[in-house]
């Protein structure tokens, strides 16, 4: 009988011992929009199956990718990611990739943000450094919306055909676009023999919330661009012609939804984008073929501007990998 009751106390003290550790993950499992020390935009997703924490991340630019591990220390979540440094010579190109192991810990702030810091071997390998920074809970995702139910307003022409007139850079690198002929023209040339020139990305002075956007784009053989909504998602632009699918492919949403269907055209060729974005679902159709259905955003992208997916922000367009040209940008707002 002692042993009896010994066994059911083990087994209480373990189902309680189970409970207390589930009661402290609870609060940190769900999506993140986070703020990295950078001032960048980042992501964290924190699960749990069958007993075992995971995650994903997206930390700046790039695509979002699994973490590490996750696990509890009393009240404190870690996070452990691999971060990758390029080690580049004087013409930009890489030479060696290295890999660096770091943690971030996040604590409860409230019902619905995280302070969060993180330890970062430093660039040159030399010490660590401790960074703060925050999170915000993203709130559930509403259920998809019925398009055929939805208003938009008198179309908004972004480009004008003569000059770059409510466009701006996002930042302080060198300005490759142009207006040409009634395009609009980026060329990030680069000088033999001379430091590699980073080129900047181009954004509309003016903000949006949701919206109907069409345009039409025009990518050289091996081209690299991207059309960001509201400063957050990007939609890939890019030559995959006779490649298969890949959430990194021309009409994608970079690293986070894949196309249905391949509907690309061969480089050097106008391509038509028809982009709808309504309560965070999105959808794409590439030369008149649905590529995105109504499919719901997970959180931003690598480059966004900023991690939060409520408030307005600009079309901006990704001018610092290759050369891209751009025609016939008209937005339509919705209308509530």
């Amino acid at each position: 009988m002692k042993l009896h009751l010994t066994a059911l106390a083990s087994a209480f003290l373990c189902v309680v011992a189970f409970a207390s550790v589930a009661q402290d993950v609870a609060p940190f499992l769900g999506r993140w929009a986070l703020t990295i020390p950078s001032g960048g935009a980042g992501w964290l997703e924190v699960t749990q199956q069958d007993g075992y924490l995971d995650g994903r991340i997206l930390w700046g630019g790039g695509s979002v990718v699994p973490v590490e591990s996750v696990y509890m220390v009393g009240d404190t979540l870690h996070v452990t990611r691999v971060r990758k440094v390029e080690r580049k010579g004087a013409d930009g190109k890489v030479v060696r990739t290295q890999e660096f192991t770091e943690t971030i810990r996040a604590t409860k702030n409230g019902a619905d943000g995280l302070k969060l810091s993180i330890e970062e071997v430093n660039r040159d390998g030399n010490g660590v450094k401790n960074s703060a920074f925050e999170g915000k809970r993203i709130p559930a995702m509403p259920p998809a919306p019925d398009l055929a139910q939805v208003k938009f307003g008198d179309p908004v022409v972004l480009f004008n055909g003569l000059d770059l007139a409510g466009w701006s850079l996002t930042d302080g690198r060198v300005n490759g676009w142009s207006a040409e002929k009634g395009l609009l023209v980026n060329n990030p040339a680069q000088e033999e023999g001379k430091p590699h020139k980073r080129y900047g990305n181009l954004r509309t002075d003016r903000e949006f919330e949701d919206f109907n956007l069409t345009l039409d784009v025009n990518v050289p053989a091996k081209g690299n661009s991207g059309v960001y909504l509201r400063g957050i998602y990007e939609v890939q632009v890019m030559d995959s012609y006779g490649m298969e699918l890949d959430p990194h492919h021309m009409g994608g949403v970079y690293s986070r939804i894949t196309p249905l269907v391949t509907a690309e055209k061969p480089p050097g060729e106008w391509q038509r984008m028809d982009i709808t974005l309504v309560d965070r679902h999105l959808t794409v159709k590439l030369n008149g073929k649905m590529i995105v259905d109504n499919q719901t955003l997970l959180g931003c992208t690598g480059g966004a501007l900023w991690s939060d997916e409520f408030r307005p922000g600009p079309i901006f367009l990704q001018g610092d990998h290759t050369g891209v040209k751009y025609r016939d940008i008209v937005l339509r707002p919705v209308v509530k």
